[in-house]
């Protein structure tokens, strides 16, 4: 049966079991206070236009702000690695880092513009409600959750306008635009309606990249010289508006933003992308890298006394890291939730989108370095 958000299904699911749980839980993340936990509203992009079944950028990224999950139900809508993932790492009490599921959170609903998709993801987590409109959604949620696998972001201004318009502090997933005025009209619009809004990659809050960023802020090893930032998979024009998004975020995270000009050389199934600043020292991107397949991706921070490099995996373990950067970056969304204190400077989320449009013009017009400025304008 379709659990279809109703007005008296909200009213009812304000005195579940569900959110009784979530609000007696002790020390809540979030200044809400214990009898009122924070709602998280949930949505899923879609893919090129079509549904996205088994988002994983929802199903993995936000379940740790719901106090249940049905695994029986987890069966039956995922397929064998994710029901693997949230019983070996998402749903392992042993792997809770003493803050999963989060205290005094819950998602309120869910919208996915297919009904199917959105009820299999209800059916997983017990309470939750199908929003059969994103207005539905928001009017009952005090955060918005925006999560897309696909890399695309061509539906992202629609998805988020509603939240955005309401104030609501709000989480976009990268790309947050398809293209550097789509990014710009989003934190436009967000800084408008003084939204907190939060968007980044993964690899951002790897345990790696934390570490690089607290060698950074003591000084203890001197000025940061330079950063390569590996990603594996195989170079393609199109996969590169994808997934080249990750070690430019790297890059980005690690030296700022102010980027002066870029310029990229592809060839075969690999890419060499050189980011420079008027200011300081430079960062590299390598994607394609055919060495770091079993790790995903690896980064490497040079500073005057010391080279740091790192990879996703915590002691060897690939997964159990790739658990900590997923609890890490909702984390830090819950906080911008409670203080309303963006964690990531718009200018930063501006130039990753503007390096991946400057580095692709930078491959049609034989490698040439490309001022930021041009894409910017």
């Amino acid at each position: 049966m379709h659990s279809c958000l109703t007005r008296r299904d909200f009213l009812a699911a304000a005195s579940s079991t569900v959110l009784t749980a979530a609000a007696s839980a002790a020390d809540p993340l979030t200044t809400f206070g214990p009898r009122k936990p924070l709602r998280v509203g949930v949505i899923s992009a879609a893919m090129g236009g079509r549904p996205h079944k088994a988002n994983g950028h929802t199903y993995h990224f936000a379940q740790g702000f719901h106090p249940t999950v049905d695994l029986k139900m987890i069966e039956k809508h995922l397929t064998k690695g994710p029901v693997d993932l949230f019983k070996s790492h998402f749903r392992n009490p042993k792997e809770d880092f003493a803050k999963l599921p989060f205290d005094n959170t819950v998602i309120s609903a869910y919208y996915d513009a297919d009904l199917p998709s959105a009820q299999a993801f209800a059916d997983c987590f017990p309470g939750v409600q199908v929003a059969r409109t994103l207005d539905e959604l928001v009017k009952h949620s005090d955060a918005i959750w925006v999560g897309d696998a696909s890399g695309r972001g061509e539906d992202h201004f629609d998805l988020c306008a509603p939240g955005l318009a309401k104030g609501l502090p709000t989480f976009c997933d990268k790309p947050i635009g398809g293209t550097v005025a789509e990014t710009r009209r989003i934190l436009d619009f967000a800084k408008k309606h003084n939204a907190p809004l939060m968007s980044s990659s993964l690899y951002r809050h790897q345990w790696g990249t934390e570490e690089a960023l607290r060698m950074k802020a003591t000084g203890e090893f001197g000025p940061l010289q330079n950063v390569i930032c590996s990603q594996a998979g195989g170079w393609s024009y199109q996969n590169w508006f994808i997934y080249g998004q990750h070690p430019v975020w790297m890059c980005v995270t690690l030296c700022g933003s102010g980027v002066k000009a870029v310029n990229m050389y592809a060839r075969e199934a690999t890419c060499r992308a050189w980011i420079t600043y008027e200011d300081r020292m430079p960062a590299e991107v390598w994607y394609g890298r055919p060495d770091v397949a079993p790790t995903y991706c690896s980064a490497a921070a040079t500073f005057v006394k010391k080279t740091y490099e790192w990879t996703p995996a915590i002691n060897g373990n690939y997964w159990f890291g790739h658990h900590y950067q997923i609890f890490r970056m909702a984390q830090t969304f819950l906080k911008m939730a409670e203080t309303r204190v963006e964690p990531v400077p718009h200018q930063e989320i501006l130039e990753v989108t503007a390096i991946l449009a400057a580095t692709a013009k930078s491959v049609n017009e034989r490698s040439r370095l490309v001022e930021l400025a041009e894409v910017l304008a």
